[in-house]
């Protein structure tokens, strides 16, 4: 019976210590990590938050989708979508050069050449990793293209 106690209260100690190390180790971490903060407007649906428009984390800025919700080709809903994405990235911080991600979803993949056309030169000599792909049932709010993206913030 002494025995059982015995490496009982050796596992506790050992439990103990490691929880500290681990516990303190932890709380390090979380001083340290930057929280996410909201930069961009707060889209709701029935007063409920749907989405944030932009959230600042660290020195990375997240942008929603940006979709062009007026007739016009994918020319000119490529060339606004660009434009809406510019204007909050600098207002955070940033510029389309600082982009490292884009996502492009296009309503018809038959429009891939011509939302290229637009693309083509807008981040720079260095442009950012892409993935475009074609959803299947349009974009909502009937734009022919949405772009959303990740991009590195000026300290």
């Amino acid at each position: 019976m002494k025995l059982n106690e015995q490496r009982r209260s050796s596992l506790k100690k050992i439990a103990f210590a490691v929880t500290g190390i681990f516990g303190f180790g932890v709380a390090k971490a979380a001083e340290r990590t930057p929280s996410k903060k909201v930069v961009g407007t707060v889209v709701e649906d029935q007063n409920i938050p749907l989405f944030s428009g932009a959230v600042k984390h660290g020195n990375t800025l997240y942008v929603a989708g940006k979709g062009a919700h007026f007739e016009g080709d994918i020319k000119a809903h490529t060339d606004h979508v660009l434009k809406e994405l510019e204007k909050e990235l600098v207002r955070n911080g940033s510029s389309m050069e600082q982009v490292l991600k884009v996502n492009v979803y296009l309503a018809d993949l038959a429009d891939y050449k011509g939302m290229n056309e637009v693309y083509r030169g807008r981040f720079g000599d260095s442009p950012p990793v892409r993935t475009t792909v074609a959803t299947y049932g349009g974009v909502p709010g009937n734009s022919l293209v949405e772009m959303d993206c990740i991009a590195a913030v000026n300290s």
